[in-house]
């Protein structure tokens, strides 16, 4: 299985961090070990004291493919889900400003937080609402509209570069909001009014 996670997609975050508007999608990737134990806290690595949290819409691919035209690319994936990619901040300046790959402040081990799947087509994902609840406060809230690359440019984009396969996940980028987390936060995921994931920050 490939995390494959989509940066700078909503402008407004791109902006919050500084970032150019960019003119291709902006690709990362995390390892399977990222992915953080259903039902698990996530603890804060002793080499960051700056992890950000970053909601995102995931899609779920269920049928391999290379070269995929925007066109075909619905027929790659049935489900949905959200997570979180979470951030070691001050890892991730520093590696920029080197002009080091980030993924030291990516993949670590926890760092993809992904809840259940569901059918897409019980959702209009031109215009789907999402959101994260930090302690009972809504910190993040986008919309998939507002996605400068669609999922199905995302996923033509990436087939050109990588052979996407069954069970590959794409974190499909974070609206504007991100911030840090610190011990006993809780943060909850929401799809429209629909709780997909609550984590507890240790």
């Amino acid at each position: 299985m490939k995390i494959i996670c989509i940066g700078r997609n909503y402008a407004e975050h791109a902006k919050e961090l500084g970032n150019e508007i960019p003119e291709d999608p902006v690709i990362f990737m995390k390892p399977d070990t990222a992915v953080l134990k259903k039902g698990s806290d996530f603890y804060i690595p002793e080499f960051s004291e700056e992890v950000h949290y970053e909601v995102e819409v995931v899609l779920k691919i269920s049928k391999g493919g290379k070269y995929i035209s925007e066109e075909n690319a619905p027929k790659y994936f049935e489900e949905i889900g959200l997570g979180i990619d979470f951030t070691a901040r001050d890892l991730q300046t520093k590696l920029k400003e080197k002009g080091l790959p980030w993924e030291l402040a990516k993949g670590f081990d926890g760092s993809a937080v992904v809840s259940d799947f569901y059918k897409k087509g019980d959702f209009d994902l031109k215009n789907l609402d999402f959101s994260l609840i930090k302690n009972k406060e809504k910190v993040q809230q986008g919309n998939t509209s507002m996605m400068l690359f669609s999922p199905e440019k995302i996923i033509a984009f990436v087939s050109q570069y990588f052979t996407l396969r069954v069970g590959d996940l794409i974190f499909t980028g974070t609206p504007k909001g991100v911030g840090k987390i610190a011990e006993n936060d809780i943060l909850e995921g929401f799809i429209q009014e629909k709780k997909l994931f609550s984590v507890r920050i240790q």
